[in-house]
């Protein structure tokens, strides 16, 4: 069994702000897969389907953003799996509008949604689909920006990068991610020193604390 979990906040207030584009993926995908029994389990609502003969668990916590970890972790100690079982998808101003990226595992880069999926799974050893939502705009804060909706010229970016990413998700479960990221990541126009890749990762690892503390503020959740 695999769990893929698209994290967001719940409520209609929500549902189409940047934040939340990774319920919006495992929506499109609940959809492809036909899965619409939806429960609610361990403060989330889970959905069950297949991928090929990979059974498959969706999740959307319902937690808030903040807290996600407090519904991905009860469930894979629920269901008895390996972080390696796990695939979290989420939003990521770090990468233009519309824009994927697949890792294997990583920090949580600034991301809170992330920081508590790692607190409370205790490894950082699973995959994450990373969907980019821009940074902000001048003089827009953080909270602003990630709890607005997307624009109507950047609504098409993501509904193509969604569908762009059901099959890589699907090849991520077939296949692996290794394989997934090989065949649906970005190719690099020119691979960067190791150094150059070093300082990108050190870079997201020290973003200004202050973002990281005003998206937290807004009412603990996000």
């Amino acid at each position: 069994m695999k769990i893929i979990a698209g994290l967001g906040n719940p409520g209609p207030e929500y549902a189409k702000n940047r934040h939340n584009v990774g319920w919006m993926f495992v929506d499109a995908l609940a959809d492809k897969l036909g899965a619409d029994n939806w429960k609610e389990k361990e403060q989330g609502l889970v959905a069950e389907g297949r991928i090929g003969t990979e059974k498959i668990l969706l999740i959307k916590p319902l937690t808030y953003m903040n807290n996600s970890g407090e519904c991905i972790g009860p469930l894979m100690r629920w269901y008895k799996l390996e972080p390696e079982d796990l695939i979290v998808v989420h939003d990521d101003m770090d990468i233009p509008v519309g824009t994927i990226r697949i890792r294997k595992k990583g920090s949580a880069g600034g991301h809170n949604g992330i920081k508590s999926t790692i607190a409370h799974v205790g490894d950082e050893n699973f995959s994450r689909v990373r969907i980019g939502i821009g940074r902000p705009l001048p003089g827009w804060t953080v909270v602003n920006h990630v709890l607005a909706n997307f624009p109507a010229e950047d609504v098409s970016k993501i509904d193509e990068a969604i569908k762009y990413l059901i099959p890589a998700v699907e090849c991520m479960v077939t296949e692996g991610t290794d394989v997934a990221m090989n065949k649906y990541n970005p190719k690099k126009v020119k691979k960067k020193k190791a150094s150059e890749e070093k300082t990108d990762e050190e870079n997201r690892e020290e973003k200004s604390e202050a973002e990281v503390q005003e998206v937290a503020a807004v009412h603990g959740k996000e």
